[in-house]
């Protein structure tokens, strides 16, 4: 049993040495989109410029995102929060800075 733990252990260790060393790449769909929507939230959050441009013609502000799918530009231009954490996960204050903004300039 004691060469069954240590031979397991020695494996974790090898295989998690190997994700830390591993060379970092962005798979074409999938990841690539939710770091894009990750991207614009936090530039968002942070530059504040850049949300007035968002907020002025999202189109136009998000042409440099050029991985956004045209689903993920309409999320992010509507401030549709449900969908974007459906797609990242719950959103932290910060990153949502954004869509609660575009949210409040809805006219009910």
């Amino acid at each position: 049993m004691t060469k069954q733990v240590r031979g397991r252990t020695e494996e974790t260790a090898e295989t998690l040495e190997g994700l830390v060393n591993a060379p970092t790449v962005v798979p074409k769909e999938g990841l690539a989109g939710r770091w894009a929507v990750m991207s614009v939230l936090a530039r968002a959050a942070d530059e504040p410029e850049f949300m007035t441009r968002l907020a002025d013609d999202s189109h136009e502000a998000l042409k440099e995102y050029y991985t956004l799918t045209q689903e993920e530009k309409a999320a992010l231009s509507s401030g549709d929060i449900q969908k974007i954490e459906s797609w990242v996960g719950k959103l932290d204050k910060r990153l949502s800075t954004w869509l609660l903004y575009r949210l409040s300039q809805e006219k009910w």
